[in-house]
This record gives structure tokens, C-alpha cells and sequence, in this order.
């Protein structure tokens, strides 16, 4: 278990399914593959500048965000971001609970990627 999840009581389970990766880390995981990559932030805040092949699913629209995860790849990894980390730690437990496998969150969110 991570010093993250010791330190918080996270639990084992999601621990491994979710990793939080730096900015090199992810910038190198998500370079040149076709890949899962989400930004949950608003459609406002994507349009101000996002990261190159992002797709915006705007974690605050419940629906819609459960809606367009239900289409993706459980089996895939899934690249998250948003601002600054939070709602992308949010997202990344509702997509543990809906099934999903390994989730990578961009630690520090878009303010850190910049």
C-alpha cells in the first residue's frame, strides 16, 4: 500500500486501481497512444486550454459523465484530470465503483500539466 493510503485509510482495492501520476509520469504514459484520457472540468474550463486528445466529460454533470463512461473500455486504462486534483480523485473512485481497472489521475490536475 501507498504512503497515501497508510497515511489516509484508503482501501487496498482502490488503491491499486488508482495511481496518481506527476506530471512527467503522465505526459509520458498518455505520449503518442491512443488512449482513455478524460477531463472532468467544465465545458469552461476545457475551452480555456486542455490537454491535446482529451475528452471533456464534466464530472459536475452526474448524468452525463455516468453516460459516457458506461461506452468506454473497463479493461483500458483511464487518464484523468481536472483542475487541481480533487474532482479527479472523485471521478476515479465512481469509475472503480462502475468496474473499471486501472485508473492514472494527473497529480495537481491541469494547474500542474501547464
Amino acid at each position: 500500500m501507498s504512503i497515501f493510503g497508510t497515511l489516509f485509510g484508503t482501501s487496498k482495492e482502490k488503491s491499486d486501481k488508482i495511481e496518481i501520476l506527476d506530471q512527467a509520469e503522465f505526459s509520458a504514459a498518455i505520449a503518442g497512444k491512443k488512449v482513455q484520457l478524460i477531463d472532468v472540468r467544465t465545458p469552461n474550463e476545457y475551452g480555456s486550454g486542455h490537454i491535446k486528445n482529451a475528452v471533456n466529460v464534466d464530472l459536475f454533470n452526474a448524468t452525463g459523465f455516468e453516460k459516457y463512461c458506461k461506452k468506454m473500455s473497463k479493461d483500458e486504462p483511464v487518464y484523468l484530470y481536472c483542475r487541481s486534483g480533487a474532482r479527479s480523485q472523485r471521478a476515479a473512485h465512481k469509475l472503480v465503483g462502475m468496474g473499471f481497472e486501472k485508473i492514472y489521475d494527473l497529480k495537481g490536475g491541469y494547474m500542474r500539466w501547464r
